[in-house]
């Protein structure tokens, strides 16, 4: 059962989880965002679009992520997981009281994504459009555990590029905004190619103190690399597909420090686990 069962990181690679959907920094100014992100789960999506269920596995990631203005249209971005921890429980039997199955874990750094975004639109326009080029990085633990599958990376080297169409407006007294996106996931080491798209709609309160903020994410894979049985083994396995929703609140302090949370699960996936996902941070947003 285990090789069969994966997730995405959904708050890494997908960037519709960016701070301010298509709009590049300013320069000299930045989104910078101390995390903890995690998921347990003891049932999955199987490749059928079917819920089985599995031994309990969760995931614990503690990341950093950063945008930074280089320029008023180009914006620089990296996430680094700098703390990854992934286990699996003891399986007991409740018939005898043996363990059926030993419980394990591993902490390692995971995998580092960067990229940079650009501004297409010219400042004033009606609608604000960047096109952003994401390099995912194999830094993290692509064998871990005894059977391979404790991994905290996949083991490969992606390339997404994606394209934001956004607008800021107002309903009545309260701004808002909206961001549409689509992209496509270039992946190597045999695993699939993808194809992305989304959006986000939020709004403010409170003199802009607090923000809500409703995503919704699509993968789809488009399975001309490994089959699932030959890329699994590990929780990143090739192949996987979601459509998941994610509620995030952020609470500003002051103008530039703020805390947010957020919520996340799937509609429907494949290969995927099927309990929600949490995270909580602490964020400077220098405007």
């Amino acid at each position: 059962m285990r090789k069969l069962i994966g997730f995405i990181l959904l708050t890494s690679i997908s960037l519709a989880s960016n701070a301010d959907g298509g709009w590049p920094k300013p320069k000299g100014k930045g989104y910078y965002k101390l995390s903890q992100w995690w998921l347990v789960s003891d049932r999955h999506f199987t490749s059928s679009g079917n819920i089985d269920p599995n031994s309990t596995r969760g995931t614990f990631t503690t990341s950093f992520y950063a945008e930074h203005g280089l320029t008023n249209r180009l914006t620089g971005i990296v996430y680094l997981p700098f703390l990854t921890r992934t286990y699996e429980n003891t399986q007991i039997s409740g018939t005898t009281g043996q363990v059926t199955e030993k419980g394990e874990a591993l902490n390692s750094f995971g995998d580092t994504d960067i990229g940079i975004k650009y501004g297409l639109s010219k400042p004033g326009g009606k609608f604000v459009a960047s096109a952003t080029l994401m390099l995912g990085l194999p830094t993290g633990n692509a064998r871990g555990g005894s059977d391979g599958s404790f991994q905290t990376g996949d083991g490969e080297f992606n390339q997404l590029i994606q394209f934001d169409l956004s607008k800021s407006f107002s309903i009545g007294s309260i701004p808002a905004f909206g961001t549409i996106y689509s992209g496509f996931n270039n992946r190597t080491n045999n695993y699939s190619d993808e194809v992305r798209f989304g959006g986000e709609l939020g709004g403010a309160f409170a003199n802009e103190k607090i923000w809500f903020i409703t995503k919704l994410n699509i993968v789809e894979s488009l399975k001309n690399g490994a089959t699932a049985a030959e890329g699994g083994g590990s929780i990143f396995a090739n192949n996987t597909e979601f459509a998941s929703y994610t509620f995030e609140a952020a609470y500003y302090f002051n103008k530039t420090f703020g805390l947010s949370a957020s919520y996340s699960s799937a509609f429907s996936g494949e290969i995927i686990f099927a309990d929600p996902a949490y995270s909580v941070g602490l964020f400077l947003d220098i405007k």
